[in-house]
Parts: C-alpha cells; structure tokens; sequence
C-alpha cells in the first residue's frame, strides 16, 4: 500500500509542474505565419583586387607576389556578393514589414521568406539607425496575416515572453524565456529603453518578434551582449510602442523627425549628488552647452541638473534624449533644473536633431612646464596655443594622472575647467579652490575631453 502511494506521488509531481509551465503551442500557430526570414545581397569591393601585401620592393618575396599574384583584369573579380539572413515580422495585412535597420543596411537586395515558402523582393521605405528600426514593403498580391501589437509597459519582470526567428537561417526557430528588465540602456544607444530576456537569441534571430503569452509583439529581438558571437543569456529587444511611432514618421516622410537642445549630459552618481547638494543621485548633470543652440538660449549652464521636461521627470540621464528625441521642433517645453541647490523653470525651444557628426579630437600643442602633483595629477598651465586648439578660454592641463585622481576617472590629456562650477584659469587658482573644500567632501571636477566635456567627482581627502 505504502509503495503505490509513493509511486502515486512521484506521478503526480511531474503534471503539477506541468500544470504550471506555459504552453506556447497555439501562439507559435496563430502568429508564427506573420514572422518572415530575410535575406539580402549586397556587392563589395574586393579587398584582394589590386592589393600587394606590405612587403618593401626590396624584399626577394616582393617581385613573387608581383608577378603571381592576381590583378585587376587577370581573373581577380573586383567585387563580390555578400549575403546575410535575418528575421521580420508583417504588421499589416498589405505587406508592411518591420526589422532591424543592421539587417538590411546597404543591401543592394532584399528577399522576404514567407511561412508559405512564397519569396517576395521587398523595397526599404525607410529606416532609422538610431532605434535600429527599418521598414519594408513587399507585393504579395493578396492579405497576409499580421501580428497584433501588445503594450510593453504592462510587462512584468519575470513574465514569460516567446521569441520567433532564424537563427543561424534555421527558419521559424521558437524559443521562451522571461522578462530579466526593463528600461535598460546600452552603449550608444539613447533613445531605446530595452526590454532585457533570457530568451535565446543568436545571429539571425534580430529583427524578429518578442510575443506575450497573449500573443502581442511587445518587442523587437535586436541585440545580445555576448564574448563569442552566440547567446549567452542576455538578450535585449525594442519595445514595440518606440517602433510604432517610428513606423509612422517613415510611412510618410520615410525618415526620423527628433528634437534637440544642444547639450551634453552626464549620469549623476551618489558622489556628484552630494557635492550639488541633491538629496539623492537623479536626474542629468549638463556638462557642456552649445553655443548658440536651444539650452543656452534658454538659460541652461554646465552644472545644471536636469530633473523634468515638459512636466515629465527625469529619473536618469538615459530617460532625457527620450523625452527630448520625441519631441516635435519647434515646440517650447519647460524645463525644470536644479542649481545652486534650489530647482528653477525655464523655458527652451526644441530644434531639429541633425546627423551624427563625428568631432575631430584636437593636438595638445607644445606642452608647457609640469608643476608638482596634486591629488596624483601633474598639472600644466594652458598656452594661448593650446587653448585655441582645445578651444576653451581657461582650464588646467593634466600632464600626467595617478593614485586618486586617477581612480577617480581623470586622465592624461584632460583639461580641468571648473571645480564646483567656478572657474579654474591657473593652477594656483585650482589650489586655492580645492582647498576650500571640506575635507571628505566631493570635489565636481568640469573636464574637457575629446571635443567633450563632463564631470568627475574627486574626494577631497
């Protein structure tokens, strides 16, 4: 009696667990016909056509690639096709299809795969680097099915979540995990708040769909952080409500409309909260304004810390280009900063986000005379020389960096303009200031850095 009893409850544990684990088969049926492979063709140049290896023509090995190694013209093809696969999903019944932008950057060619075995040539309508957000257009000569879009704010952390691609090109692969975040920011990319699983993501799968257990595509499966190239447990999709205002603007004016207001932020750490007298560290720290530009008009300075716009708080400084980003132009928004210890309004314009521009990082000039170390740093007094390469009126340049200043995130090459938001135009001047501050209190070092400026908290000690 006692061993059936037994037997009977080892039985009975395994359809408990079932019981209780999701089954995903009617939703991988009813949306997995929306989810599509893609597949492009893209012509390169040869990097071999007309190339010799490094070797000086006085080399004997110099004369042999010389003369047996193909050129152009003597059956060395100058260009070559490369290929790539990806995923996509339709979101509308008339062939509208969304993916990665990286999916089909610079493809002369774009094949849609549908469940069907049908392949369809598709046409770019627009695409948005930014967000990593591309959509195409195919011709199927009738309805197709689509998915329906679900609200990623209402996802928990730790909800199941389902992921439909091709991985590796194995077509229609499903895999399942959970929720592991949510507003997760990475390297670069400002105006995406991720969406961070378990689910098992791999070259082929970006582009594609992030599905709820009700079926919604709450995401778009875009990034893994991983050290070889394949899935190591951390997966990051776009929540689909930043896709869809993205989708409009490229359905009708087949580019991306973004708000700036020409400053450079900063997060705030603990350290840089204590020294501006912020109770707690939120919000973003304005390192540098530009000249001319919205902010500046609108009364902002370096040593700001913005914490809402247009009535919307500012928890860290990820959340501000957002806010900033999906803005129309032209609107004029407030801004709540905090200076001084106190919070004041201002009022600022919203121009239009140009393309990126990549900023030339200036030489250092002839260096002048070191002077003793402070805080770890060998400190230099600017020349006229290189305060108009660095293009700044005042600072210090620091020569050389180690021990605390160090730890503390200066480097060789950094000029120091202002500690505590005054101004530093000697090394004397810089003394005089650091000395004012209480011992084991924050030093906020302003530091010029690359064409850049930001902020760097040093304890006086």
């Amino acid at each position: 009696m006692l061993k059936r009893y037994v037997l009977a409850l080892f039985l009975l544990v395994p359809l408990q667990l079932a019981a209780q684990l999701p089954d995903f088969t009617d939703l991988v049926e009813k949306q997995g016909q929306a989810v599509v492979n893609i597949s492009t063709t893209q012509t390169k140049a040869s990097p071999l056509a007309g190339r010799l290896p490094n070797i000086p023509e006085d080399d004997p090995l110099y004369e042999f690639f010389r003369r047996f190694m193909p050129q152009p013209g003597q059956g060395t093809p100058r260009e070559f096709q490369s290929q790539s696969l990806g995923s996509g999903f339709i979101i509308s019944a008339d062939g509208y299809v969304l993916t990665n932008a990286h999916v089909v950057e610079a493809a002369d060619e774009i094949t849609v795969k549908l469940t069907d075995k049908r392949e369809l040539k598709a046409r770019v309508v627009g695409s948005d680097r930014r967000t990593d957000l591309a959509l195409l257009k195919i011709d199927a000569g009738g309805a197709l099915p689509f998915v329906r879009f679900g609200d990623p704010n209402r996802l928990r952390v730790g909800e199941w979540v389902v992921a439909i691609g091709s991985p590796f090109g194995f077509e229609n692969s499903v895999t399942a995990g959970i929720v592991s975040a949510k507003g997760r920011s990475l390297p670069q990319e400002n105006f995406v708040p991720f969406i961070q699983t378990d689910v098992a993501v791999n070259p082929g799968n970006s582009g594609g769909p992030l599905f709820n257990l009700r079926g919604e595509v709450v995401g778009i499966n875009s990034a893994i952080y991983s050290r070889t190239g394949g899935f190591m447990g951390l997966s990051f999709a776009i929540p689909i409500d930043v896709a869809n205002s993205i989708v409009e603007q490229l359905k009708s004016v087949g580019r991306v409309i973004r708000g700036r207001i020409g400053v450079v932020i900063q997060p705030v750490t603990k350290e840089l909260a204590d020294s501006f007298g912020l109770q707690k560290p939120v919000g973003a720290l304005v390192s540098s304004v530009e000249k001319g530009g919205p902010a500046e008009k609108a009364g902002i300075e370096a040593g700001d810390v913005i914490l809402r716009f247009d009535g919307k708080v500012v928890n860290a400084s990820e959340d501000l280009p957002r806010l900033v980003g999906g803005t129309k132009p032209g609107t004029r928004s407030t801004i709540q900063v905090w200076r001084n210890k106190g919070t004041r309004d201002l009022t600022v314009t919203v121009a239009e986000l140009q393309d990126d521009r990549t900023a030339q990082k200036p030489s250092r000039g002839k260096p002048a005379p070191a002077a003793p170390q402070l805080f770890g740093m060998t400190l230099q007094d600017l020349t006229d020389a290189q305060r108009r390469e660095l293009k700044v009126e005042s600072g210090v340049l620091v020569a050389d960096v180690q021990g605390a200043a160090a730890r503390a995130g200066i480097r060789r090459g950094d000029v120091i303009t202002a500690v505590n938001n005054q101004e530093v135009k000697s090394i004397e001047q810089f003394r005089g200031l650091i000395e004012k501050v209480p011992k084991g209190s924050i030093a906020a070092l302003l530091v010029r850095r690359g064409g850049n400026s930001l902020y760097v908290p040093l304890k006086v000690d």
